[in-house]
């Protein structure tokens, strides 16, 4: 993994291709990047995007490790702080939390980009609302959607999101719109490529089919692989609290998890704790040693393990030389001295806690149950079996969707006019 202060190192149009590419999984139309780098009339410019759902966590070092590899290569990158997707996607982020939402991804990302040495000065963050829904340019941007959607098929649509959207058996319309939109997003931010996890695909490949379709040029489009969840099987998602791993989380909740993780011996393949140490403490290293990676793995009563690589790591690991006793403590340590400043950030930050509490509504504390004498439903004040009890106050759950009395008035807002002001998040009149 290259620095972000190797920037001077890639200086000819196969150096920046070259880390352009780098730890990526696959890239569709790659011969888009390579005649603007051969022009070298300006920067790429590329976009990541994430909706504003469940908390931030530890797989999102991932794109943001690869974001500091596009900047070295001098690309000019633009954070999509996709609001309006989250909602659509089965109301993950509810109208009257999205503000919140929004402040927190910052906060989240801002802090994460920190811990690995990203000079977060180069980056440009746009909150989705912001073009999508306000002004001229929002209904702008809601014609052009309209064009997309004759352009399109209702079938292709959810085929595109199937890997994206939360699935559930009777869809709402709304799963269909997320992937047009994250499409149509491409011409209005203006960029060359977008960036994403593999599972994205679909997406992007409906993207370069349907964008033509309505004037608009095809992009390239740059995948990174998905890191296994720390339980055996499924990726590390914000809807498994026990598959990932918080940016905010306490210590012994970063022990805890990780000591519980699904981490057989001798199993390279599908093993998420190995993962981890090769999709983000090996690379989050290089940026801190000036490009050259190092893992260590302390042993009790042998010499320590030295990796530059995860090629011998994992060979050591199928050899059983790598324990699960060994690595596990190793990757600990590495990820708590990552997590440090970030949490120390969250702990000294009573503007980001707030924001926290208001964006993730915590459970309500439990209450004394007082045993009442049931006197049936004959009686004045009496309830029958069939009688409904006082709601539950608002929750947020790990997906960021929320349940309780009054859930679907916070998730769709009172009306129109409401959900409206909702997503028009700008402060102070600034983006």
């Amino acid at each position: 993994m290259a620095s972000s202060t190797d920037a001077q190192m890639a200086n000819t149009t196969q150096e920046k291709f070259a880390l352009i590419k780098q730890n990526l999984q696959e890239v569709l139309n790659p011969e888009i990047i390579e005649e603007i780098l051969n022009k070298n009339e300006r920067p790429l410019s590329i976009y990541w995007g994430t909706a504003t759902t469940g908390k931030p966590h530890c797989g999102y070092f991932v794109p943001m490790l690869k974001i500091a590899e596009f900047l070295a290569a001098g690309c000019e990158v633009k954070i999509l702080l996709a609001d309006v997707h989250g909602f659509l996607d089965n109301l993950k982020a509810p109208i009257e939390l999205v503000a919140e939402r929004v402040k927190y991804y910052r906060y989240a990302i801002t802090e994460l980009l920190k811990a690995v040495q990203v000079d977060i000065s180069r980056l440009v963050f746009v909150t989705g609302s912001d073009y999508q829904t306000s002004g001229e340019q929002g209904a702008k941007y809601f014609m052009d959607l309209l064009r997309l959607s004759t352009s399109v098929s209702g079938h292709d649509a959810s085929k595109a999101g199937s890997d994206v959207v939360k699935q559930v058996e009777s869809p709402p319309l709304s799963s269909q719109i997320y992937p047009l939109m994250q499409t149509l997003d491409e011409e209005y931010l203006g960029v060359d490529a977008q960036f994403g996890g593999v599972d994205q695909r679909k997406i992007f490949t409906l993207a370069v089919e349907a964008l033509p379709k309505i004037g608009f040029r095809k992009r390239a489009h740059l995948m990174n692989p998905l890191i296994p969840g720390l339980q055996e099987g499924g990726k590390m998602s914000s809807s498994d609290p026990d598959s990932k791993i918080d940016l905010i989380d306490e210590e012994q909740v970063v022990r805890k998890k990780l000591k519980k993780a699904f981490c057989p011996p001798k199993q390279v393949e599908n093993n998420g704790v190995l993962s981890f140490v090769e999709y983000v403490l090996l690379p989050a290293s290089a940026l801190k040693n000036n490009g050259t990676p190092k893992f260590v793995v302390e042993r009790r009563d042998a010499e320590p393990l030295i990796y530059s690589n995860i090629a011998d790591m994992k060979k050591d690991y199928a050899d059983d030389i790598l324990s699960p006793q060994t690595l596990k403590p190793a990757v600990t340590e590495a990820l708590l001295e990552i997590l440090g400043p970030i949490r120390k950030t969250f702990t000294e930050s009573k503007d980001w806690q707030a924001i926290e509490q208001r964006a993730y509504p915590p459970p309500p504390a439990p209450e004394k149950k007082k045993k009442v004498k049931n006197l049936g439903s004959r009686f004045p004040g009496g309830k029958g079996a069939d009688a409904k009890e006082n709601g539950a106050p608002i929750e947020a759950k790990a997906d960021g969707h929320v349940e309780g009395e009054g859930a679907q008035e916070v998730s769709v807002g009172k009306s129109a006019e409401s959900a409206m002001e909702k997503l028009s998040v700008k402060e102070d009149g600034k983006a």
